[in-house]
């Protein structure tokens, strides 16, 4: 007999997963933020005009530019993580210490890069 996978919407939204479960969502949240970021600049060349321009407009904005940058490095640094673990199966059993080390390099290198994308977005 197979495992019972119905779990409701509030079971799943009380689980605590803790770090892996944040890694996994926001790498999905990250997927979806390069996604969004594909398509706008696609729809934004393809559509031309104004509402080109105004597609432009978004995703030349530094707010969006800080969050499609946190989209693509985390993805890209979990994904490395991932791709680490799975090469030295051996390691899996260090995936915290793993995912500690994906923050202490994620987190200094998307601070420097939103200080300076929010530094060329003020001086214009």
């Amino acid at each position: 007999m197979g495992l019972n996978r119905d779990v409701s919407l509030a079971t799943g939204l009380r689980y605590k997963g803790k770090g892996p479960m944040l890694t996994f969502v926001l790498h999905r949240i990250g997927g979806l933020g390069i996604a969004i970021f594909v398509g706008t600049h696609i729809l934004s060349s393809v559509l031309g005009g104004s509402v080109g321009q105004a597609l432009n407009a978004i995703y030349e904005s530094w707010i969006f530019q800080i969050f499609v940058f946190f989209c693509a490095m985390f993805h890209a640094v979990n994904g490395l993580r991932i791709t680490i673990l799975d090469l030295w199966p051996n390691l899996l059993e260090y995936q915290r210490e793993a995912i500690w080390v994906e923050w202490a390099v994620f987190i200094p290198l998307y601070a420097i890069a939103v200080f300076v994308i929010i530094s060329n977005g003020l001086a214009g």
